[in-house]
């Protein structure tokens, strides 16, 4: 008789687990107590001081995971991430992570959090995946509290001239709330506001947390709030934070969000875990000084992007370094045998059944994962991100299809293993950073126009056959680079479920058209945010939220989260 092995589910590995107190693993990386701002005995913000001193220091490797098109589950590109972490320090590299800050709509909903999976997560797992230091809460409230200061602007005489028509401004919640996606404010009569219509994003597709996450240091950052575009006035010319006069308020409001969070994974590797913008909305990274903090305290730092190579890594290699000025030395794509098959044609509730053929077919996706990150001219590794129920005929296949294209590949167990399960992975890297040529570029340059932009993108990334643009994109190209926008990067916001525009389209597709409808200016963040599809900025719940699993014991522990 087959007896299922017990599989212990995320949070019980977790509540398992020892934690050493943060002082401790902060020597590890060369920081003392001074250097931190302990929230409790196993979390701490770094200082500013400590930020400041590590500046003057030599620079360690950047790797970054990215991933093929992931299933509604997602690839485990923070089990990944993590479990990468910790394999470099087994064999004797110092390394730490740097990953993003999970946000409560798709905790609450159904992607899961952000803190890896298994034996290769990051402590502690329910304060992360929680409330944590406050972070999304500060970005939160500073967005709503500029919505209110708009609104009582328009109130007060509205002496800028704000064309109520034209605020782009919209207010945010850290949930998934379809209910809010449009709303009417300022009913009731003269003493209520102006009224006007208005909606609500996700917090993590907030500007402010695409600043907070490229910005350097607290002037960085208040600059950047400064320079952010809250509506157009009745000349239609864009109105700024700068105009309203409140990007000093803003930035107190985040003095304290904008420091990197420090913690540990379960085999006690430092990891610094800040900012999480959307990366199907936003540009999908954590933040600059967390990642730059970490390549000032280790030799390797594994750091990460959301969703596919399309969307995550095509922003961080676009945006993201570009803006901050470094390059990763080489990019682990994450591939599951239960996605490829899903690429290949089988359904979602079939996915654990062997099936090789579809895994064949479902390989496209990944080759042409791999053909963009060969496009920004980086080494790479495909980590193979085993699953229970993935046959050794699937892994083997799986094998040969990638020695056959001449990709290097790893088996990665990490989620079973922990640090031991990513060795392989570990020495591969090492393996193509010191073999393999770096030759980054990125795929447009600045100076060319927003539509260039878009088309390249498109065109090398997606393999689309040609965009089209909406009357109101047209309009806004012209008027975005009448305004003096035309040389920032793009951050296309698409479903991460294709590498087109349309989410049913799965694998490889070819042939297709990505339909630009609207376009954003994200001036602060430095970049422009093209719309396709029907994409959209504020989630709504599944029919069946993770919420309904979710409890606390009779200690006040966690229960059903993941």
């Amino acid at each position: 008789m087959n007896v299922k092995p017990i599989v212990k589910s995320d949070i019980e590995i977790a509540q398992a687990s020892t934690m050493k107190p943060i002082t401790e693993v902060a020597e590890k990386i060369g920081l003392h107590a001074d250097d931190l701002e302990l929230f409790g005995k196993y979390k701490a913000k770094l200082s500013t001081e400590a930020l400041k001193k590590l500046q003057t220091k030599e620079s360690g490797k950047i790797i970054l995971v990215t991933a093929i098109n992931p299933t509604p589950a997602g690839e485990g590109k923070s089990t990944v991430t993590v479990g990468l972490g910790d394999a470099f320090n087994r064999i004797g590299k110092k390394a730490m992570i740097a990953v993003r800050e999970p946000s409560l709509g798709p905790i609450m909903g159904i992607k899961g959090g952000a803190t890896g999976g298994g034996y290769a997560q990051v402590l502690p797992m329910e304060d992360i995946n929680l409330h944590f230091t406050g972070d999304l809460h500060a970005i939160t409230t500073a967005n709503n509290a500029l919505a209110a200061l708009i609104d009582n602007h328009m109130q007060q005489g509205n002496a800028l001239g704000i064309d109520q028509r034209r605020i782009v401004w919209k207010r945010v919640v850290d949930l998934n709330d379809r209910a809010l996606r449009k709303v009417v404010v300022g009913l009731g009569g003269p003493l209520q506001g102006v009224p006007r219509e208005d909606g609500f994003d996700i917090t993590v597709a907030s500007e402010i947390m695409a600043v907070l996450c490229l910005s350097t240091d607290l002037e960085n950052m208040k600059d950047r709030l400064g320079r952010m575009v809250i509506a157009y006035n009745y000349d239609k010319q864009p109105v700024t934070v700068a105009d309203l006069g409140v990007a000093g308020a803003l930035t107190l409001l985040l003095k304290e969000a904008v420091k990197p969070n420090l913690v540990q994974t379960i085999e006690h590797t430092p990891a610094l875990i800040h900012g999480g913008p959307f990366a199907n909305i936003a540009h999908g990274c954590n933040s600059v000084i967390a990642t730059t903090a970490a390549a000032k305290l280790a030799d390797y730092v594994v750091t990460e992007s959301g969703f596919g190579a399309d969307l995550g890594a095509e922003k961080f290699l676009h945006i993201k370094a570009r803006s901050a000025g470094f390059k990763p030395e080489a990019v682990v794509i994450v591939a599951t045998i239960r996605a490829l098959k899903m690429h290949g044609g089988v359904p979602k509730t079939e996915l654990g059944k062997e099936d090789v053929q579809a895994l064949t077919k479902g390989f496209a996706n990944l080759r042409k994962h791999v053909e963009t990150i060969e496009s920004f001219g980086l080494p790479y590794v495909v980590a193979i991100n085993r699953f229970i129920t993935d046959t050794e005929q699937e892994v083997s296949t799986l094998n040969e299809l990638c020695g056959q294209a001449g990709i290097p590949v790893a088996l990665t167990e990490v989620w079973e293993k922990g640090g031991a399960g990513g060795v392989e992975l570990a020495n591969k890297v090492i393996e193509v950073i010191e073999s393999k040529e770096n030759n980054f570029k990125p795929l447009y340059d600045l100076s060319d126009t927003l539509e260039n932009k878009i088309n390249a993108i498109a065109q090398k990334v997606y393999g689309a056959e040609k965009v089209e643009f909406s009357s109101k994109a047209k309009k806004q190209l012209q008027d975005f680079e009448n305004h003096g926008w035309g040389n920032l990067p793009i951050c296309m916001a698409k479903t991460q479920y294709s590498l087109s525009d349309d989410p049913t389209k799965l694998g490889r597709p070819s042939g297709f058209t990505i339909t630009i409808r609207e376009l954003k200016p994200s001036v602060g963040a430095g970049f422009i945010v093209a719309l396709t599809g029907d994409v959209m900025t504020m989630p709504g719940l599944p029919k069946a939220p993770a919420a309904l699993n979710m409890d606390v014991n009779e200690k006040g522990g966690a229960v059903g989260l993941f």
